[in-house]
């Protein structure tokens, strides 16, 4: 992916947050100018900004007008946290602009060096995947973690993008993603706009596929990932990493650090966000469901971490059983203290946000199908 073809979800100069509407897209390009914390906030809760490492750059850059604004950092802090509850990005953007606030530093280079940081995780990402995508060619995604989501580049559609222009011939089967079509929209506009082969399908035809032996391997991104691995992702990612496992197919998650949660034991700990019913009811403005019948709209899935085979982060390809040693590591050398276990872990994570929350419970069985290899 060239300079010129490289989508940019949003950008920052001067006190004004652009941002490309996602909620326009494809039919659309809508660059929106936000110089209010209210405005940005907003954006955040209405999905016009959306995917975890970008709303993490939006809530920092939310953070830099604040300060120029004259408001508190605290009362920032939590007004930019109580728009999306389950992304973990989102409280490490706004916390790391916080520190500097608080510690007298320049807080817009600090909301700049954040950015940065996500960007070039993503093509580090992109990097350390591309490898396992050299033969499996045929590859099936949920959501959209591309570029749109992450700044530039992307998590799951990083090591997509790398791979393809060292040689590799990919095809990639797109989830339409209800309620909003996330996939639909957003995943296959990436891709077409950079040539990637590629089919939309229904959310409920990704079984079928997989059976069929037309999937090489499922990548996806990820919201928030416990210390045990377990982690949140769009909703209807566990029931793909279930078929996935069922029928033999690797099963990758991508991920910057941010994503990761050192403070969320287990999946258990994940706060899962619940959106309006409406979402679901109604397609393209119309309502499509009798007015009588009551939706439930959980917006994120718990995977557990034995269905997934591995994550591509910007230090490499870590499976789930390191990812508590790797993250103790990582803490280590910040001077960090390592996280205990916590029980008390999704009160909090519910405090740091307005939606309706779900605690997502353990299956009872494990289902049958071999464990694919990691790489």
């Amino acid at each position: 992916m060239t300079p010129a073809d490289r989508v940019r979800a949003l950008w920052y100069a001067d006190g004004t947050l652009s941002i490309v509407d996602q909620r326009a897209l494809p039919a659309r390009t809508v660059v929106r100018r936000l110089r209010t914390v209210e405005a940005v906030a907003d954006a955040i809760r209405t999905l016009a900004v959306r995917g975890a490492p970008t709303i993490g750059a939006a809530g920092a850059f939310g953070m830099a007008i604040a300060h120029r604004r004259g408001w508190a950092p605290a009362r920032a802090a939590a007004f930019l946290g109580a728009t999306r509850p389950t992304a973990h990005d989102l409280f490490v953007g706004i916390a790391r602009v916080r520190a500097a606030w608080e510690a007298g530093a320049d807080v817009d280079a600090a909301a700049l060096a954040y950015r940065d940081e996500v960007v070039a995780e993503c093509r580090a990402i992109g990097e350390a995947g591309a490898r396992l995508f050299a033969r499996r060619r045929r590859v099936l995604t949920h959501c959209n973690a591309g570029a749109l989501a992450t700044v530039e580049w992307g998590t799951a559609l990083a090591p997509l993008r790398v791979a393809r222009s060292r040689g590799a011939r990919l095809f990639v089967w797109v989830d339409e993603t209800r309620p909003l079509l996330q996939g639909a929209r957003l995943t296959a506009w990436e891709l077409a706009r950079e040539g990637i082969p590629h089919a939309v399908i229904a959310d409920n035809a990704a079984g079928h596929f997989l059976a069929t032996g037309e999937v090489d391997a499922v990548i996806v991104g990820a919201d928030r990932i416990a210390r045990n691995g377990d982690f949140a992702n769009k909703i209807g990612t566990y029931e793909k990493a279930v078929v996935a496992r069922e029928n033999g197919v690797p099963f990758y998650v991508a991920a910057p650090w941010a994503t990761f949660d050192p403070a969320a034991a287990t999946g258990r700990a994940i706060p899962v966000e619940e959106r309006a019913g409406d979402e679901v009811a109604t397609f393209a403005g119309r309502r499509v469901t009798p007015r009588r019948s009551p939706s439930r709209n959980p917006a994120f899935d718990v995977t557990p971490a034995r269905f997934v085979t591995a994550f591509i982060t910007p230090g490499g390809v870590v499976r789930p059983t390191d990812v508590a040693a790797r993250l103790a590591r990582r803490a280590a050398r910040a001077g960090a203290p390592t996280p205990r276990r916590n029980r008390g872990a999704a009160a909090k994570g519910a405090a740091d946000g307005s939606g309706s929350l779900r605690r997502p419970g353990s299956p009872r069985r494990s289902p049958r199908g071999r464990r694919p290899p990691a790489g």
